[in-house]
């Protein structure tokens, strides 16, 4: 495995092959559970990844599925070792989000539909300043900045020269109607994310008003793909709480199809920078 694999997806493709494993077994995760003298949400969260799984976990796990090849064995117990170094978050310290970034950090595309705000990928410092500041306004300016600081070093997969994150962004005329911070802020984050469209590996659209109902109504949804064929696509729904990631065929292939018709009910790539630009002017004309 690449040292350059973050412990995120790690812990995804140890999960899948103890996944694997159970299932060439003949076991459920109920009867593993039994075994082990531990709870069935523990194994269902050490196979999906949410969890940080130890060696001796490993160890456990291979008695029970009995893997007598000493190799496999050893293979397995690294990755979990692996899966337990640090990532360039970690250095933020607690990140609620800290999965999806894992996830982020390592795909190779991402589809993501916003219907309340501009895209974290595509915002400027400003604007997701002002962002975090109001929808989290218990926080302290540490909190906030860290936050901030934590959006503007994902950035980086955007900018990045070799191998950068190809992003399709549809977004909501919603949000590019929301004021966030002032009038001038909103120009300067406009101008931005018409900057920011014209990279050859980003592309938006926006999905103006008088598309009426479309697909997308129930709110925000991303789609990560990753380049190793071994790791499922992932479809993330941000929560409140707590955060949704589904990883089966048939919802991820739900989503993409949902994502395919937001893409053509949008405006197309050079009509959305029309739009973007006369929002913009018109919120010139007001200061």
């Amino acid at each position: 495995m690449a040292s350059n694999v973050n412990p995120t997806v790690r812990r995804r493709r140890l999960g899948q092959e103890l996944r694997r494993l159970r299932e060439l077994k003949g076991m459920t995760a109920e009867q593993v559970a039994e075994r082990l003298l531990v709870s069935q949400s523990k194994i269902s969260r050490l196979e999906n990844g949410r969890r940080s799984i130890s060696q001796r976990d490993v160890r456990d796990l291979c008695g029970v599925y009995e893997v007598e090849d000493d190799r496999v064995v050893e293979s397995l117990m690294q990755m979990a070792k692996d899966s337990r170094q640090q990532g360039w978050w970690h250095a933020f310290g607690d990140i609620p989000y800290s999965v999806y970034i894992g996830l982020e950090t390592d795909a190779e595309s991402l589809r993501v539909y916003e219907p309340q705000i501009i895209p974290g990928l595509l915002q400027t410092h400003q604007y997701a300043e002002a962002l975090i500041a109001g929808a989290l306004p218990e926080s302290t300016p540490a909190e906030i900045e860290k936050r901030v600081n934590v959006r503007t070093r994902r950035q980086d997969r955007i900018q990045a020269d070799e191998a950068p994150l190809r992003l399709w962004a549809v977004i909501d005329e919603g949000a590019l109607r929301r004021i966030v911070g002032n009038r001038q802020l909103m120009i300067e984050q406009l101008e931005h994310l018409v900057e920011q469209s014209q990279l050859p590996h980003v592309t938006v659209q926006v999905l103006p008003f008088d598309m009426g109902a479309h697909p997308g109504i129930s709110g925000h949804y991303a789609i990560l793909e990753f380049p190793d064929a071994s790791d499922s696509s992932v479809v993330y729904i941000e929560g409140v709480t707590s955060d949704l990631y589904l990883e089966k065929a048939n919802d991820v292939a739900k989503y993409s199809v949902m994502y395919e018709h937001l893409r053509a009910q949008a405006l197309n790539v050079e009509q959305t920078r029309q739009f973007i630009e006369r929002i913009a002017k018109e919120y010139a004309g007001a200061n």
